[in-house]
Parts: C-alpha cells; structure tokens; sequence
C-alpha cells in the first residue's frame, strides 16, 4: 500500500512538472505598451523566393488586417511612389533606409519590415501545394526599438489519397498548371499573413487605438 501512494505521489509530481513545461511563456510586450503606436508604415516586402509576385502579394494582403486591429495603414501606392520619386525602387533598398529618415518623412510611429520566405507551387509526386511563408518585424521609428516579431504559414494542401496513383498524379500535374496560372499563391499569401497580423493570442499584435478593444487584449492577461 505504502509503494502504490509512493508511485501515485510520484506520478501525481510528473504530471505537474509536465504541465509547467507545456505552459506557453508570455510574449514580452514591454516595448509594445510603451510604444503605443497610432499609424503604421507598411514597406514593399523583401522576398527570398524566385517569384516575383510574393512581394507585392504580401503586401496588398498586409494592409486590411492591420486596419482592421485598429490602426491608421499608409496608403501603399503613395508609399512606394514616394520612395520610386526618391530613386528608391527595390524592397532591400527601402528597407535600408534609416528608421529617423522614414519618421521624417512619414511622420509614421512605427514601421513594419516583411520577408517573403516561401511562396508558390510546390509540386511533391502526388500532390501539387501552395505554400506561402512570411515573417515581420513591428519597430518604433522614434526610437528604433524593435516591438514586435512574428511570423505566418499558409497552403492549401488537400487530401486526395484514394489509392489510384495515376490519378493522384494526373490530379496534382493539373492542380499545379491551374495555380501557376491563376496565382493561387495570392490567396494563400491572405491566408498567411493573416495568420502573422493576427490578434487576441500570445504573441499576435495588440489592438489599435481605433478598435474597440483596445488595452483590453486578452494575451496581456495571461498569468507571468
């Protein structure tokens, strides 16, 4: 009787130390509280793919959910105009210019640096998917601090295992003409970079000043 309350005490100890491990850590939001940022200034994303429609993919699908979280988006054509009438035409480019100069210009508080990781079809042997990978970073221009970082993942990958390999091959040769064609990587770059602007979770963006909810995110309520 004494060993089975030893190994139900032991066991009992495990399981708590399991839960401890498995409880997420807290997004630090420190510079984020501090910041609060009114307007964002969204930059033409750099992209390490070969395809050329990933950046201005991303960045069209980057606009709407920032302004749904409440905050004030620059126009993106006035952005990049303003940059194409300064000589400045290639994501790298823009993202080099100095956080001081962008405030000058702007007046923006923050700037939001986008890479493109992955983007397009991916054609496996029986299946043909679209993937689209992007990572962010939310920094202060008045002060360069850096007061976000997150990243988002996409595809639209199915389940088409019916045991006819002829026909889940013919079936992905298609699919993947019909995406090259149709840019299915647009929709699934909303999807993925939706996933990065997301909000109400542990290390999602905190709401804007313009959204009803603002300081009140429920990620900022989790126990430390």
């Amino acid at each position: 009787m004494r060993n089975i309350s030893l190994y139900l005490a032991m066991a009992c100890a495990f399981l708590l130390s399991a839960c401890s491990a498995m409880k997420p850590t807290p997004y630090d939001y420190t510079n984020y509280l501090e910041s609060k940022p009114q307007s964002i200034l969204v930059l033409l994303p750099t992209d390490t793919t070969n395809d050329v429609k990933g950046s201005p993919a991303v960045l069209a699908q980057a606009i709407s959910p920032l302004a749904e979280n409440g905050y004030y988006v620059f126009p993106p054509a006035l952005v990049y105009q303003t940059f194409k009438n300064n000589g400045l035409t290639q994501a790298q480019e823009i993202h080099n210019v100095n956080p001081q100069k962008l405030r000058e210009i702007f007046g923006a508080d923050a700037v939001l640096y986008i890479n493109v990781d992955d983007y397009g079809v991916n054609y496996q042997v029986f299946d043909s998917v679209t993937r689209v990978k992007v990572s962010g970073k939310l920094v202060d221009l008045r002060n360069g601090k850096t007061l976000w970082e997150g990243k988002g993942y996409a595809d639209d990958a199915e389940s088409n295992n019916n045991g006819n390999a002829l026909a889940m091959l013919v079936t992905a040769v298609v699919k993947q003409i019909a995406n090259n064609v149709s840019d299915k990587g647009y929709k699934v770059a909303g999807w993925a970079t939706g996933n990065m602007l997301g909000r109400s979770c542990n290390g999602c963006l905190l709401y804007g000043p313009r959204h009803p909810s603002y300081g009140q995110d429920p990620q900022l309520k989790m126990p430390k």
